[in-house]
């Protein structure tokens, strides 16, 4: 077969679909050691190398921007707007330069998380493209009212341009798409084992009192650490450079760890709704505590999806922010589905596009 070319497209938002796009990539890349990859995303190479391990090109490309945010939870509607404003009003310049590079390189086959650009760039180059997402930018654009009516028009017609989604799990209809396949969970796997994490950063709590605080990339403004000196024989686990320096405050400061690589030694995760969080969590059976997030139309299908499938919590922003964590000694919710749910969304998708070469 020709060398399978791929052109990887990644909605340049937080961190999050990066990471769960860059794991189905390095499964491609295990089972098709020559496949090249293309990584199009403004997300640091450092991130993509934690879960793709061998060689891949980095073209830093934004042809979307998700949502304008100061965090992980505040967002500027207004700014979104007028961002999306200009892409659709340059989209033709930004299509024609894609596809210059995309024949220029040979590319076979884009897939796209989920920038709604990628569709008509490969529709322009004469090649598929395959989209993989549990929502659309439509669906979260929309529901922020009239004004965003138009934009979000523009975007379902792109979204109507692909060849074919792969639906992940906890997801929104996803109606501008008619090709669809459902697949398992996504997601990295955890590279070290619990002995080596106790040891490496100093990890002496038991596992039902080690706690995994995450928020995606952008982080989250005035966590209360001041409750932590409340849990003194617990352990709390943060990637958060600006955290404070407490004794039962463990801050990983080494880029090659991820969040995943923590799981093994914590008995519970909190953080904000977000896929790649509560996939991973799902997939190794860490329970979720998560606040709410009303103003994000994605957030209802993930924590829907975590109280089917995992153990978990629902706090509002008020217990989390404005109480002190007795939530922690509160029991855990059962998942309410007995049904297990499937975990081979990365493994579902790389083989089809390596069939796809063949």
């Amino acid at each position: 077969m020709n060398r399978p070319i791929l052109y990887i497209a990644i909605t340049n938002h937080g961190f999050g679909h990066a990471t769960r796009t860059a794991s189905v990539a390095a499964t491609i890349q295990k089972l098709c050691p020559e496949a090249l990859l293309i990584m199009v995303t403004t997300a640091p190479r450092w991130l993509l190398e934690c879960y793709i391990e061998g060689d891949f090109i980095h073209r830093p490309r934004a042809y979307d921007l998700g949502v304008v945010q100061a965090d992980s939870l505040n967002m500027d509607k207004q700014a979104t707007l007028e961002k999306l404003q200009e892409i659709k009003k340059n989209q033709n310049s930004i299509i024609a330069s894609e596809v210059n590079f995309i024949r220029q390189n040979r590319v076979g086959l884009v897939l796209a998380d989920i920038p709604f650009l990628a569709a008509p760039i490969a529709k322009a180059a004469n090649i598929p493209c395959w989209m993989l997402s549990n929502f659309g930018w439509d669906f979260i654009y929309r529901s922020w009212g009239s004004s965003f009516t138009e934009i979000s028009d523009w975007i379902s017609e792109c979204y109507q341009k692909s060849d074919h989604l792969f639906r992940f799990p906890f997801y929104e209809p996803m109606s501008a798409f008619t090709n669809i396949t459902d697949v398992g969970l996504t997601g990295g796997e955890p590279r070290y084992t619990a002995s080596e994490l106790r040891l490496k950063w100093g990890i002496t709590a038991p596992l039902e009192k080690a706690v995994l605080l995450t928020f995606g990339g952008l982080g989250l403004q005035k966590i209360p650490y001041e409750n932590l000196q409340l849990f003194s024989d617990w352990q709390f686990i943060t990637f958060d450079k600006s955290a404070p320096d407490l004794p039962n405050l463990v801050k990983i400061n080494d880029l090659k760890y991820r969040p995943v690589d923590l799981m093994p030694v914590c008995g519970r995760l909190v953080s904000k709704p977000g896929y790649g969080t509560f996939s991973e969590a799902t997939k190794y059976g860490i329970p979720i505590v998560s606040i709410t997030r009303d103003d994000f139309a994605e957030a209802a299908f993930l924590l829907e999806g975590i109280s089917n499938y995992n153990h978990h919590q629902i706090l509002t922003p008020s217990e989390f922010f404005d109480t002190t964590w007795e939530f922690l000694h509160q029991p855990l919710n059962p998942p309410k589905l007995s049904q297990t749910i499937a975990k081979d969304g990365n493994e579902t998708i790389a083989k089809a596009v390596i069939e796809y070469f063949c």
